[in-house]
């Protein structure tokens, strides 16, 4: 067996659109044929949040999904992250810029924003929930829902490359 495909999604703090991004993708790959064959991980360009859990607001959005995120920690992007992982998923302009700019250039390529990557829509981003409320959180989940779809569809589509 081919080793696991390795996804990072990557927002600012790492306590809202990132571990939303992840719990939602984790569900919907273990629900799929690709389940133990994709490996997903968050993590936030600041460090502001290193070692707490996401946002409350977070939390309850994803458990409102059937979805448990509580249990994540926030962790901040690492240099080392872009040659751990096949694709660096960005949830808006300015963390692709920041991840871009911390890792060597020959891998680029690996970062990417994640709602043009799953095929959501070209340049599309995931706005940042923070500062909002019930409703910005739940538009937020409502993208990394279809790029989770659209990340599962992709993978699937190219798995006979990576068997």
């Amino acid at each position: 067996m081919a080793a696991p495909v390795r996804l990072l999604v990557v927002c600012l703090g790492n306590i809202c659109r990132s571990p939303m991004g992840e719990g939602v993708l984790r569900a919907r790959i273990e629900a799929s044929p690709l389940r133990g064959r994709v490996l997903v991980d968050s993590a936030g360009t600041g460090d502001w949040h290193v070692g707490q859990p996401p946002d409350h607001r977070a939390i309850a959005t994803a458990a409102r999904h059937g979805v448990d995120i509580g249990h994540l920690r926030a962790r901040q992007f690492r240099r080392l992250d872009a040659e751990t992982f096949d694709w660096l998923l960005c949830a808006d302009r300015d963390n692709l810029a920041d991840v871009r700019a911390r890792i060597d250039p020959a891998l680029h390529q690996r970062a990417t924003l994640l709602l043009e990557w799953s095929g959501v829509g070209e340049g599309d981003e995931v706005p940042d929930p923070y500062t909002g409320g019930t409703h910005e959180f739940e538009h937020s989940w409502s993208l990394l829902e279809r790029a989770a779809d659209g990340v599962v569809a992709r993978l699937l589509a190219s798995q006979g490359q990576w068997r």
